[in-house]
């Protein structure tokens, strides 16, 4: 029996994510990308079948030197957050595609959330306190 790679093993858990998880147009899907060299995130009203926003670090505007850093993926956060509320999005579902909730991908949704995306969602760990 053949071992699967890292990938096959995130495709999979991908799809059962997407199974689950489904973007509206009141709280449509962000969704996360992440390659070795660059992040990609979108806002997808899934009912509809299509994407509202887009942002990524292969954006000549956006000012990253390099794609696969934490920083860069916090400016792709921040940028997907404005350009969301600019198409008059305020709470999304985020959808980290598979991929553990940590490093570039948690900081590409902990800066969308501080730029003012879902500000009405009460998280767990601030709960807590």
């Amino acid at each position: 029996m053949a071992q699967k790679s890292r990938a096959d093993i995130r495709q999979g858990v991908h799809s059962r994510i997407r199974k689950k998880v489904r973007g509206t147009a009141d709280r449509p899907r962000l969704a996360v990308y992440r390659s070795l060299n660059h992040i990609y995130a979108q806002v997808i009203d899934d009912q509809n079948g299509k994407t509202l926003a887009t942002a990524s670090t292969t954006e000549k505007g956006l000012g990253v030197k390099t794609g696969g850093n934490v920083e860069a993926a916090r400016l792709v956060g921040k940028t997907i957050a404005e350009r969301a509320q600019k198409a008059g999005i305020e709470s999304v579902v985020f959808d980290r595609g598979g991929y553990v909730y940590h490093g570039r991908v948690k900081a590409l949704i902990d800066a969308s959330r501080e730029a003012g995306l879902n500000k009405h969602e009460v998280r767990e760990e601030a709960a807590a306190e």
